[in-house]
């Protein structure tokens, strides 16, 4: 982010944020640096995204290979999956202590496009963000959430890491 920028951000009040986070240390110290750098917000909604199980488990891929869980088995581990994105947001507000901040878990596919996606639907001003820091071999083969918002967001994005100041 340059000077400019950051000082444009110190200076506005952003409509809505939204604060994505997995309830780790990491993305709750990466939340809190990204929040005192867009500066206060009158709709903050914190973020949690969990993937969806790929549902040829339960219908079988063709050929010879059938199923590898039943429907049930299927269902209680997406309820798992979504419980445990809620207890991230429950860790979120406790930690960051945003008072009157909305919750939201966002379920299938990539994180990236969904937390995008969610950005265009509530016509948010700014996304805040950790980020791990894989280096160049990691990031081609397992992909970036954090770049693929950066690169696609329609609003400004804050990106922090363990060692931001």
């Amino acid at each position: 982010m340059t000077r400019r920028a950051f000082e444009a951000c110190q200076t506005a009040t952003m409509s809505t944020i939204i604060v994505c986070t997995d309830g780790s240390d990491l993305s709750i110290e990466a939340a809190r640096r990204g929040i005192s750098i867009l500066g206060p917000a009158d709709r903050t909604i914190l973020v949690a995204v969990h993937t969806d199980h790929d549902p040829t488990m339960v219908t079988g891929a063709g050929g010879f290979a059938g199923p590898t869980m039943t429907q049930e088995e299927y269902d209680t581990s997406m309820a798992t999956a979504t419980a445990a994105a809620e207890s991230a947001l429950d860790h979120a507000v406790t930690a960051l202590g945003i008072d009157g901040a909305e919750r939201e878990v966002l379920g299938g596919g990539d994180a990236g496009p969904a937390i995008v996606a969610f950005a265009v639907d509530v016509g948010a001003d700014g996304i805040v963000m950790g980020s791990r820091g894989r280096g160049g071999l990691k990031r081609a083969v397992l992909g970036s959430v954090s770049d693929h918002v950066v690169r696609n967001a329609p609003c400004t994005v804050v990106i922090t890491g363990a060692a931001a100041d």
